[in-house]
C-alpha cells in the first residue's frame, strides 16, 4: 500500500495542516495513491494559485472562482477545478519526466504547475487574457520555470510545437476533439472530461500508431471549455 511520506502535519501551521487534510481526506479517498502524485500535491503550493479573496477556499473540495463574479465564473467556466479532480487526472495521465505536455485551459496555472513538477516541459493555452496573465504570474511566483502560458484558442489555433506526449483539457468538452489526437506522439495520452450535465466521464485516449484506445474510468463534472464543438446530446 502506498503511504504518504509525511504522516502528520505541523499543527502550528494552518496552511500545512489544511494541505495535509486536503490530501488525506479528499484526494486519497478518490483512489489517488501514487506516491509521486501525492508528493507533487504536497510540494506545489496550491494557495499561491488562488486569488487573495478566496485564500480560505484554497484547500476545500469545491471549484474556486478565478475571474469576474462567482456567478459569471461559473457560467463561463472561469473556475479552478476541485483538488480531487486535478489529482486524479494527474495520476491517470501517468506523467513521465521526459514528457512534453500540452494543457488547454490554464486557469490560474495550478494544473500547469502540477504537470511541470513531473514533466520535462508544459505548454498551457488560455483563451482569456486576464487568466493567461494570472497564470504566468502565479507560475513565476511559485518558481516554475518549465511551463509556458500562451494566449490562444486551443480549439482552433494551430499547435506548431507538437507532437505532445500528453494533452490534458482542464475543463469539459462534449466529445474528445479528434484534431487534438493527431498531435499525440506514439504512446501519447490525452485526458479530458467528456459529456453533459449532470454526469460526465473522465476520458483517456492512448495513441498506438493510427489507432486510439479509449477508457472512461470515473465520473465527475467540470465547467465547459470555450470553443469546442457542442453536438446535441440527444440521438434519434
Amino acid at each position: 500500500m502506498n503511504m504518504p511520506l509525511n504522516t502528520s502535519a505541523n499543527a502550528n501551521d494552518p496552511v500545512e495542516q489544511a494541505r495535509f487534510n486536503m490530501i488525506q481526506q479528499q484526494i486519497r479517498p478518490w483512489n489517488v495513491l501514487e506516491q509521486d502524485v501525492l508528493d507533487t500535491l504536497n510540494e506545489v503550493p496550491r494557495e499561491q494559485f488562488v486569488a487573495p479573496e478566496h485564500q480560505g477556499l484554497a484547500f476545500m473540495d469545491i471549484e474556486i472562482p478565478l475571474h469576474g463574479t462567482p456567478e459569471e465564473a461559473t457560467q463561463k467556466g472561469w473556475n479552478m477545478l476541485a483538488p480531487r479532480v486535478e489529482a486524479r487526472m494527474l495520476q491517470d495521465l501517468r506523467i513521465q519526466p521526459t514528457d512534453k505536455v500540452l494543457e488547454i485551459g490554464a486557469g490560474s496555472g495550478y494544473m500547469a504547475a502540477l504537470l511541470a513538477h513531473q514533466a520535462r516541459e508544459v505548454l498551457s493555452l488560455e483563451i482569456v487574457p486576464e487568466l493567461a496573465e494570472l497564470a504566468r504570474e502565479n507560475l513565476a511566483g511559485a518558481g516554475v520555470t518549465n511551463a509556458t502560458v500562451r494566449l490562444a484558442d486551443g480549439a482552433s489555433d494551430p499547435l506548431p510545437e507538437g507532437p505532445f506526449d500528453v494533452i490534458v483539457l482542464s475543463g469539459s468538452v462534449a466529445q474528445v476533439p479528434p484534431a487534438l489526437l493527431q498531435h499525440l506522439t506514439e504512446g501519447g495520452r490525452l485526458g479530458a472530461i467528456v459529456g453533459h450535465e449532470p454526469v460526465m466521464r473522465a476520458t483517456f485516449v492512448t495513441r498506438t500508431g493510427n489507432s486510439f484506445e479509449t477508457t472512461s474510468p470515473w465520473d465527475t463534472y467540470a465547467p465547459r471549455l470555450v470553443g469546442f464543438a457542442e453536438p446535441s446530446p440527444f440521438k434519434f
